[in-house]
């Protein structure tokens, strides 16, 4: 009798009953026990210690109950709709708003207004905007983050904005007081 066998002999009903506690259907059982001496087939020959076998042989077991009950988990189809929100909604927010960002960008302090205009608008790289500026890269990269951050607390101040889950903004309310911008 091979090792193989040996195996199966000693482990067969030990490993299927430690399956069925978890799993009340005989049929899965048996396809779970069958991919669990499966994998120990192909696996055998790189088990190192031959004493840690009935551990490893268990181990292969609960992962396999695993991944039987995350293929059992119910798929729901998320509507069209949903997955794609309407892009001319997106666009009609983005328009409206660079309406209200040209007046906040204006306000900025000149340092940073020109460092965000060069980066942001014009599309320049950090390295390019310091050499413009006479700065370091990273005097640049400062000064582009602090207008980035002001022009969020001035938006914020006037608006109300909702994100999607990437983190692009799809849509935004005014706030109830006057702004200066919008």
């Amino acid at each position: 009798m091979n090792t193989l066998e040996r195996v199966w002999q000693e482990y067969h009903s030990r490993l299927r009953a430690f399956i069925r506690r978890r799993i009340s259907d005989d049929a899965a059982t048996d396809d779970i026990l069958q991919d669990v001496f499966l994998k120990m087939h192909d696996g055998l020959a790189s088990l190192k210690d031959a004493t840690k076998l009935q551990h490893w042989l268990y181990q292969i077991a609960r992962n396999a109950v695993t991944d039987y009950y995350r293929m059992q988990k119910p798929t729901v189809d998320i509507p069209e709709w949903l997955t794609h929100p309407q892009s001319d909604t997106k666009e009609k927010v983005t328009q409206e708003l660079s309406n209200c960002l040209l007046p906040m960008i204006q306000r900025l302090p000149e340092t940073y207004r020109e460092a965000f205009i060069l980066s942001e608008i014009k599309g320049l790289k950090q390295k390019e905007v310091a050499q413009m500026q006479g700065t370091s890269l990273s005097g640049a990269k400062s000064r582009v983050q602090r207008g980035r951050a002001l022009l969020k607390e001035m938006l914020a101040a006037c608006c109300r904005l909702e994100f999607d889950n990437k983190g692009r903004l799809c849509d935004y309310e005014r706030k109830g007081g006057a702004c200066d911008f919008c």
